[in-house]
This record gives C-alpha cells, sequence and structure tokens, in this order.
C-alpha cells in the first residue's frame, strides 16, 4: 500500500498543463533524494498509461552492460514481453518507442545519472531516440528524473544536445510547513507546535522522513528511534547521500558541509578554512551542494539601490538532516550501531539551543511566503529579502540580520528569528534596537522590527509595542 500522497498541488498543475499539448514533452525532474519526486510523477501518471524505469544504483563493479540489463530487464516486465536482451541502448529505446507510439502515453527514466554512468554515448543515444521516435506520438511525455541536480545540469539542460528540446523543468523543493502537517493530522495527533518544530528542526519538509513519524510517541520518542538506534532511518542516511551523488569526491564535498554546520560563510572563509586556495574547483562543489539543494547562497545588497551585491554573499546549510547528522549522530554511530547509546533528552546534547535556532531560521526561509502573508506584502511589494549582513568598514559597523525584507515603499522589515523552549523575553527588544542601530540604511527608510516564534512571548514584550508585527510561527503548521 502506497504512502498518503499529500500536497504538490502547483506541481501537479504544472504538469497536467502539458497533457493538455498537442506535441510531445521532454520535462526535466530534480531534487534532493527523498523528496518524493518519483512519487510525485507517479500520481501525476496515474489516470495515464504509465511506463516507469530506474538505474542500477551504481557501485564499483557496475557495467555499462548491467545498466543495460537492468533496463531490458525492467522493460520486459512493465511491457509484459519477457525476456528482452540488447547490448545497446539504442536497441532498449527503439523497443520502447514502438511500443508507446500512440495515445497518451507517460514514460520515466528514473535516477537517469546512474543509468547512463557507465556508458559516455548514453546521453547522445537518448537525444537520438528522442528526435527520431519518441517525439513523433504527440501524446507522449518523456521525463527525465534524478537526484544528482548538479549532473542533470551539466549534462542535460547546459548540454547543446538538448538544448530547444526541454519543455519544461522542475525542481521539487521540501514540502511547506502547512502540507508537513498533515503527516500529524492523519492520526489526530495532540503534538504541540514547540514539538512539531523539533522534529521538523531535524526532518525538514521531507516527505520520506515525515513518513516515519508515529504521532502516538512524543517528539523525543520519535527522534530517538529515527537518530540514535540502530538501523534508524537517518541513522546511516548522511553516507547513502552523498555516496550516491558525489561518489569517490564524497568526503571533500562533506568537508565543506561540515564548515557550515555552526555559522554561514562567506566564499574566502570556507577557502581559509579548507586551507584551500580560491578556485574552480571549490567554486564547483559549492555550486554542485547548491543545485543538490543541500546549501543556500545568500546574497546581501546595498539599501540605497536595492541591488544584490553579485560578490557579497554567505552560505548557508539549508538542509536540516545533515546539519543534525553532522552535529549530533554521526560522532555516535559507534555506539549506535552497537545499540548501547542511550539519549537523555534533546536538550541535553550540546550546543543544542544554537543548533535547534539555525534549524527553525531554515523553517522560516524555506516557508517566507508565510511571512509575507502575515506582513500582508505581495510578491510585487518586495525589492530584495534574504538573511542580511554588512561587513565592518571605518564609517559602518559589521552587522547581521537573520531576515529582512526591502519593499517598494522604503520599508525594511527586520525580521528576528527565535526559537525558545520558554516566552520570549524583554530583553529581546534591546537585541533587535542593537542590531537596527548598526545598520546602514539611507534616510527616508522606515524600520519595522518583526518578531518571529514559536512558544510565546511575554507580557512585558506586548506591552512595549516596540514590534510592528509578533508573528507565531506555529501557525504555519494550521493553515
Amino acid at each position: 500500500m502506497k504512502p498518503l500522497f499529500i500536497g504538490r498541488t502547483e506541481e501537479l498543475e504544472e504538469l497536467h498543463r502539458h497533457v493538455k499539448k498537442n506535441i510531445a514533452s521532454l520535462i526535466v525532474v530534480k531534487g534532493r533524494r527523498r523528496i518524493g519526486k518519483s512519487r510525485l510523477i507517479e500520481e501525476f501518471a496515474k489516470d495515464y498509461s504509465f511506463y516507469e524505469f530506474s538505474g542500477l544504483v551504481p557501485t564499483e563493479k557496475t557495467t555499462k552492460q548491467n545498466q543495460i540489463d537492468e533496463f531490458a530487464n525492467q522493460l520486459g516486465l512493465v511491457l509484459g514481453v519477457p525476456g528482452v536482451k540488447a547490448d545497446d541502448w539504442n536497441t532498449l529505446f527503439l523497443f520502447l518507442a514502438k511500443h508507446t507510439q500512440k495515445g497518451r502515453v507517460i514514460i520515466l527514466l528514473d535516477e537517469i545519472s546512474w543509468m547512463g554512468s557507465e556508458d559516455s554515448d548514453f546521453l547522445g543515444k537518448l537525444k537520438n531516440a528522442w528526435d527520431l521516435h519518441f517525439k513523433k506520438n504527440p501524446r507522449l511525455i518523456l521525463i527525465i528524473c534524478g537526484s544528482a541536480s548538479a549532473w542533470i545540469d551539466k549534462n542535460i539542460l547546459s548540454s547543446t544536445a538538448f538544448m530547444g528540446r526541454v519543455s519544461y523543468t522542475l525542481t521539487v523543493d521540501e514540502l511547506p510547513l502547512s502540507d508537513c502537517s498533515v503527516f500529524w493530522k492523519r492520526v489526530g495527533s495532540q503534538f504541540s507546535s514547540y514539538d512539531k518544530f523539533k522534529v521538523l528542526s531535524i526532518t525538514g519538509g521531507i516527505p520520506r522522513y515525515l513518513e516515519e513519524i508515529q504521532p502516538q510517541y512524543s517528539a523525543e520518542e520519535n527522534i530517538r528511534h529515527l537518530c540514535f538506534k540502530k538501523g534508524g532511518l537517518l541513522t546511516h542516511e548522511f553516507k547513502d547521500i552523498f555516496s550516491d551523488l558525489f561518489g569517490k569526491r564524497s568526503e571533500k564535498y562533506k568537508e565543506i558541509v561540515r564548515l557550515l554546520v555552526q555559522s554561514n560563510l562567506e566564499y574566502g572563509e570556507i577557502c581559509n578554512q579548507l586551507d584551500m586556495r580560491k578556485s574552480g574547483l571549490i567554486s564547483e562543489y559549492l555550486n554542485d551542494l547548491v543545485m543538490s539543494g543541500f546549501i543556500s547562497r545568500d546574497h546581501t545588497w546595498n539599501p540605497k539601490t536595492g541591488i544584490t551585491a553579485p560578490l557579497l554573499f554567505k552560505y548557508r546549510l539549508r538542509d536540516n538532516y545533515l546539519r543534525f547528522y553532522l552535529k549530533y549522530i554521526e560522532n555516535k554511530l559507534p555506539e549506535i550501531d552497537r545499540n548501547v547509546y542511550q539519549l537523555k533528552s534533546l536538550s541535553s546534547l550540546p550546543g543544542f539551543a544554537t543548533i535547534i535556532g539555525l534549524q527553525f531560521e531554515n523553517l522560516v526561509l524555506n516557508n517566507r511566503d508565510f511571512i509575507h502573508r502575515c506582513l500582508k506584502l505581495s510578491a510585487n511589494d518586495i525589492v530584495v529579502e534574504n538573511p542580511y549582513f554588512q561587513h565592518t568598514k571605518s564609517r559602518q559597523p559589521g552587522c547581521q540580520i537573520d531576515y529582512m525584507i526591502q519593499t517598494r515603499t522604503n520599508v525594511v522589515y527586520v525580521c528576528e528569528i527565535k526559537f525558545s523552549r520558554h516566552e520570549i523575553k524583554k530583553d529581546i527588544i534591546k537585541e533587535v534596537k542593537a542590531k537596527i542601530d548598526r545598520l546602514s540604511i539611507p534616510r527616508g527608510m522606515s524600520f519595522c522590527p518583526v518578531l518571529i516564534h514559536v512558544n510565546g512571548v511575554g507580557d512585558s514584550v506586548i506591552d512595549e509595542a516596540y514590534f510592528t508585527e509578533i508573528i507565531d510561527f506555529g501557525d504555519v503548521l494550521k493553515d
């Protein structure tokens, strides 16, 4: 029995738009492992003739013929034609095209980077098969899908061979939090917003992780079983993610990600901490991690012009599971695998308050449309938004803002994001005032301080009436 399909309304609408066309469509779908790409496509294709194929997970012993044989086996099963044999991709693509010449047909080639991993001519053969055979059926949709987003960008989207052929590219991101709440509502869970966010601070909006939540148990008990018990889904997930995507180079990507666990860093800071000179190779690693959805490149900007500074940005670890794994699971793996590790409580983990604060910031930034609605801002109102920073200069102190929005009406929303197990006290006002005092903003602009929280604020904060808006982010789970 397949798990309940949740959300993805906009993605499904976009895919269904191509069903209405009278010409064949070649669609690329990419996104992080476990994000629900294949499940989304299955949901989209459920009312049509659907043929699904997946590449074989490559190992050191995997050959081109292994991938061909696996595809041939799947082809025989899907088409009900046992004993399909071939020694070349051309033969298999032609065989599939002949069986999908007419009618509404959707073909999924999943984990495309695995499928063609041992054949340098694979993509050329697929391109020819599309041009000469598949697209002759005007009601056919061919979907190329994979977790290796950087590979897809380099080898398909940026390839001259596929130029002008891809009808649409869909990047599947984490589920919005309003959809995540459905995982608890299914069984009438009574989790508080604070406890839900404790779980989300580790799982993010990754559907496969959320499917494992058992709402009859507490948040901490769920986290224990997922992360700190032998055989738990998230104990060795990091290794699988990185070895699948980055192969032999995974250790270098891991080094970079580890640097971002504690704080956001600029490009030069990353190079210095890696003890490597600035180079195209480091830039490539960082770009691959951005493309794969694990880190974000957050540009700051000049408030006078509202224009982002192309060379002023920080890298942020935007994947909540990766940060939690590297900070708390990795060094406990020997004990976890021996089944002897006992987690007292999440709060007993070193530096947990700081880490969960960073995780909560990710959830807010990944769901900033909710903040827009609370502030009654439309996309047309916003000039620029992001985590903001300014460097220390002779006449300018350094400053960092969790999240800042600059609008066309010369209003700057300075958002302070706080995740606390207790009500937020009055000293938060002094903290935000100090940040605003350091901001270098031109005359004529208005400041609107905004407080984003999840577990309540004290009456003294409300009575002071300092904040333009106090947003209970727990309300996003009630949308």
